[in-house]
């Protein structure tokens, strides 16, 4: 059953991801990406089934158009992968539970994050105001324990980031605050404070890494987006075995 789980999982998630990637280029361009064709972003080639397919194609295609030869950014089958990945953990983990579809719709949010601020350093409005609804659907037919845990998250996610951008005089920008705010609601007060904690972890040791091997500029700004998805994403599936382990070092 858990490989028949896996294997489902891992053919959804990457099918989803292949239109997540669209859906993230896409929409901070205001472009149509239901009716319209993929195509090239260089030569404007419409692509074939052949070229569409997640992963596999850019891997026959050597991370290459078909048409102009240029190269492919490498985001495209990482972002497959990583939701294929994504949806095989959620189903391995809360099979055809409830939880599920939160789980499926948080991971889909924070995959078209991940794509919007890498590409653009953006988090757009309408793709929170899109998920929030669901989001908040989501969590009234599986709900916290107590109930009202993710009206506290929500709103100490908002809050606190608020602070952090007052202080830090537009450290964090008002996408990251309002990601938060939508975190907070999936995840409640102690899960999003866990996820604050760990995505500014995630920042420092990631970026400082990147920064002493020369790979970003120190004068250049580095999206902070993609810290907080793996912040949200560590706390949403381990947050309790984590606490867990905090506690009991003391």
């Amino acid at each position: 059953m858990n490989l028949v789980l896996i294997l489902y999982g891992v053919i959804l998630g990457l099918v989803v991801g292949s239109f997540l990637n669209v859906v993230g280029i896409r929409v901070p361009k205001k472009e149509m990406f239901i009716q319209s064709r993929s195509h090239c972003l260089n030569c404007n080639y419409t692509l074939t089934w052949r070229d569409l397919v997640p992963v596999l194609s850019y891997i026959t295609l050597k991370g290459k158009c078909r048409n102009c030869k240029k190269s492919i950014s490498p985001l495209y089958p990482i972002v497959e992968a990583a939701t294929g990945f994504l949806y095989a953990y959620s189903f391995i983990r809360f099979c055809f539970s409830t939880e599920l579809i939160v789980a499926l719709l948080f991971t889909s949010l924070l995959v078209i994050i991940t794509v919007t601020d890498l590409t653009y350093m953006l988090i757009p409005n309408v793709i929170l105001l899109f998920f929030l609804p669901f989001l908040i659907i989501g969590r009234v037919i599986s709900p916290l324990d107590p109930w009202w845990d993710s009206l506290a998250g929500g709103a100490t996610g908002l809050i606190l980031t608020a602070i952090i951008i007052i202080a830090s005089k537009g450290g964090m920008g008002g996408g990251d605050m309002k990601l938060f705010g939508v975190i907070g609601i999936v995840l409640g007060l102690p899960g999003v404070l866990l996820a604050f904690f760990l995505s500014t972890l995630y920042g420092s040791v990631i970026s400082g890494g990147l920064l002493l091997f020369k790979k970003i500029d120190r004068k250049k700004p580095v999206p902070f987006g993609p810290y907080i998805v793996l912040g949200a994403l560590t706390s949403y599936f381990f947050k309790d075995p984590i606490i867990d382990w905090y506690l009991q070092l003391f």
